[in-house]
């Protein structure tokens, strides 16, 4: 069997916790992304689960809050500075 190269560029940080995570497996970077591979091919897919993420509670309810004030921006404060709304929130506190 001839083998091939692949380049991949990855983030700095997530190669450096993959291969901690690898080394401790007892697996170099190499092996776990044949693994990856093979078991993509034995799956005819991504072995796991791709999905988008859904916003949590808190996070929907923002975005709410956000289209409701871009709607209707005449109901709401609107302040000329970042410090102008500092203010008037540390001097509320």
């Amino acid at each position: 069997m001839t083998t091939t190269n692949i380049n991949v560029r990855v983030d700095s940080d997530l190669k450096h916790e993959a291969e901690s995570l690898f080394d401790d497996l007892g697996l170099n970077m190499s092996t776990a992304i044949n693994m990856f591979l093979k078991s993509a091919v034995s799956h005819n897919g991504i072995p796991f689960e791709v999905k988008r993420q859904t916003p949590n509670a808190e996070t929907l309810a923002a975005l709410s809050e956000y289209r409701a004030m871009k709607e209707n921006p005449s109901l709401y404060k609107r302040y000329d500075s970042f410090e102008e709304a500092a203010n008037e929130v540390l001097g509320n506190a």
